[in-house]
């Protein structure tokens, strides 16, 4: 006797388990026709009957019983073991990446992408963590910020941040305006890395006697700044919009860089991604445009 079809044992699995063949077939994506001929075929083959029919719905027979004990767990099993490799479908392409960096940066350029490439759907992950590929299978890419070093991933640079003083309007009139004082007697919002540290050394000034306030994140730094809270060592990528907006406006022309830039990382296998592909030579372009119309300043 030739070995019954695989996928005849899983639709008398999912028959028994559903117990009527309608939902069955819908978990299947399969029609209930479909699935009948399937299990008379199995039937068929085995030369006994599998399930039993009735009015309320179908059931698995003494022999069915006996059938679906010995093989349900292997067929679980294999469920289980292609869990973490879902069929790639090309025209989906899933991106993982920090919200600051989604609405500040990638958002206002996507509309581009998507009008050139109308059949590529885009799933973005507006998320804190560092995604694991291997855990997050579905996951083809990241937009990160480091400094290239994530092991087992592909990492392609895209540009540099950059950090320059920045503080509300209503900040910069309290003060009577941006070439008033000098920036040390500003109200200034110190940071836990010592950026201001390196600014004021590059600047050739003293550094200010004591900040106003500590914080510990980016976002917090230009939201306290735009609200007038005192003046923050913004990063330009992440503060783009409170400065297009008018939220925020800058203290100085000097920027400086960060020794933290932005990436592009993703698995090996995201490479047979043709969506992915599409992507990563859009983003690529897009980034370095983006590079060379900012103004770094001294380094």
């Amino acid at each position: 006797m030739s070995r019954p079809p695989l996928h005849a044992l899983q639709g008398f699995v999912a028959a028994v388990r559903h117990g009527n063949l309608t939902r069955a077939a819908e978990s299947l994506n399969l029609t209930v026709s479909a699935l009948s001929h399937q299990m008379r075929a199995l039937e068929d083959r085995l030369g006994y009957a599998v399930l039993a029919r009735g009015a309320r719905g179908v059931s698995a027979t003494a022999d069915g019983q006996r059938l679906l004990e010995r093989i349900a767990p292997h067929l679980d099993a294999i469920a289980e073991a292609l869990h973490p490799y879902p069929a790639r479908r090309d025209h989906v392409l899933t991106m993982s990446l920090l919200p600051s960096m989604a609405s500040a940066w990638l958002l206002p350029r996507l509309g581009g992408f998507l009008g050139a490439h109308p059949s590529i759907e885009i799933n973005l992950q507006s998320q804190t963590a560092v995604v694991d590929f291997e855990r997050s299978p579905e996951v083809d890419a990241a937009l990160r910020v480091g400094r290239g070093q994530w092991p087992g991933t592909v990492t392609e640079h895209l540009f540099d941040d950059a950090l320059a003083p920045m503080a509300s309007p209503e900040l910069v009139a309290r003060m009577g305006g941006i070439d008033a004082r000098p920036l040390a007697q500003w109200p200034l919002l110190g940071d836990s890395d010592g950026q201001w540290n390196r600014w004021f050394a590059l600047a050739g000034e003293p550094p200010p006697a004591r900040y106003v306030a500590m914080l510990d994140d980016t976002e917090a730094h230009h939201r306290a700044a735009a609200a007038g809270v005192g003046v923050a060592l913004g990063r330009m990528t992440r503060a783009r919009l409170l400065l297009e907006a008018g939220q925020l406006v800058l203290l100085s022309p000097r920027r400086l860089r960060t020794a933290n830039g932005h990436w592009l990382v993703y698995p090996e296998r995201s490479r047979q991604h043709q969506g992915f592909a599409k992507f990563r030579d859009w983003l690529l372009a897009e980034a370095a445009g983006y590079a060379r119309s900012v103004d770094s300043g001294p380094a």
